[in-house]
């Protein structure tokens, strides 16, 4: 395949309400880039995760603006719990918070991993969506031990009825996979249609995720759109992780 670097789009980085171009024009290979540069502001944030789009880059390179085909989601009636992850959400004694520790979470999955040291969230990574939840945009969900450490959570962004996840992390064996249970359970009964995990991964698919096509994706983004969020981004005391039967509403 001939290079495609002519149709990249190279975004202005003074003119945050700038438009995405259409998803449809996104390179094949690498998946999905679809455009360069531009900011990490709150408007075109908020205009990309409307329009499908997320930014992904590393230390060193210029903001790269995807939209995947497929993409990978997660529909929370469809999430897979394991009876060993029910043992953990019944016996460990783990408490569950929402936008507690938005920043450290972040911080959490920006920390080196047994397999790499590079992190895709730089700093300018960390201020972005550190805004984002300032403004109510972006959320966490924290998992905490019973000696009150912070052992395991994600963070990601609500668009509409659309939940991007970002990254998660975990400290004990199975917290990052108890924090997406806790996240799908509370979308659901908060009326959300879908977790975006935006592209495939092994921990994600081994939880029920699945690949959708672009096109898919976009039609539920479009139609979730106008889902009023909830009163409060707060984790319910009630809810019963442990026993919970995902199935649809």
């Amino acid at each position: 395949m001939l290079p495609r670097s002519l149709s990249l789009t190279l975004l202005n980085p003074t003119w945050s309400e700038e438009p995405f171009p259409p998803v449809e024009i996104a390179w094949e290979e690498p998946n999905g880039l679809l455009a360069v540069g531009g900011d990490l502001s709150i408007a075109r944030l908020k205009n990309a995760y409307r329009s499908g789009i997320f930014p992904w880059f590393g230390p060193r390179e210029p903001i790269y603006w995807w939209s995947p085909d497929p993409r990978t989601v997660l529909f929370p009636e469809h999430i897979r719990i394991t009876r060993s992850l029910r043992k953990s959400l019944r016996n460990k004694g783990y408490r569950i918070t929402f936008d507690t520790r938005f920043a450290e979470v972040v911080d959490a999955c920006a920390a080196p991993r047994a397999y790499t040291a590079e992190t895709w969230i730089t700093h300018e990574m960390h201020t972005a969506y550190c805004m984002l939840h300032a403004h109510d945009i972006a959320h966490s969900v924290e998992v905490w031990n019973p000696a009150g450490e912070l052992v395991g959570g994600l963070y990601g962004v609500a668009t509409g009825g659309v939940f991007s996840g970002e990254s998660m992390f975990s400290r004990e064996p199975d917290t990052s996979k108890i924090a997406m249970v806790a996240l799908a359970w509370h979308l659901q009964y908060w009326g959300f249609a879908v977790i975006d995990c935006q592209i495939e991964n092994p921990h994600l698919m081994s939880m029920g995720a699945e690949n959708i096509s672009r096109r898919a994706y976009h039609q539920i983004l479009q139609e979730n759109l106008h889902v009023p969020p909830p009163p409060r981004w707060e984790a319910d005391p009630h809810a019963d992780l442990s026993n919970w039967q995902p199935q649809p509403t």
